[in-house]
């Protein structure tokens, strides 16, 4: 019996049976890597990206920008714990997201990290207008 801390809103029996499936088939170490939640919200001049990292510490996360593409990952190491868990639901070994960061002026991006929420300021990139120039007719 699998047993989760609450209850799912709709079509709960559904969804514990796809859970029990793929417990089955690939075991709990073959299960898909773990992601974690994000909210981004546009604030006007920039947005502002707030990741749950609960239980990492900073020096577990990295933050790289390769071609326009913003990675967010962290490592943390399995515990070795006496007895046996009976629900195990937060995450251990590697964490990772990536951000499309095209519209964002890169070298502004400020990080902070506290109470295991990682906060990115994203400042968006300036429009370029084009200068106004004439055309010749022919």
């Amino acid at each position: 019996m699998y047993m989760i801390p609450y209850t799912r809103r709709s079509n709960s029996s559904m969804m514990d049976l796809f859970d029990e499936l793929e417990r089955s088939m690939f075991g709990e170490s073959g299960r898909r890597t773990p992601v974690f939640s994000t909210d981004i919200r546009d604030e006007g001049a920039h947005y502002l990206l707030q990741a749950d990292l609960p239980g990492f510490r900073k020096e577990d996360i990295s933050l790289t920008v390769k071609e326009d593409v913003l990675t967010v990952a962290a490592h943390r190491e399995k515990e070795q714990q006496a007895g046996q868990y009976v629900c195990r639901e937060r995450p251990t070994g590697d964490v990772r997201r990536s951000f499309d960061v095209s519209a964002i002026e890169q070298e502004g991006i400020r990080a902070a990290f506290e109470n295991g929420v990682l906060v990115l300021t994203l400042p968006k990139a300036s429009a370029v207008k084009p200068k106004r120039r004439s055309i010749s007719i022919q």
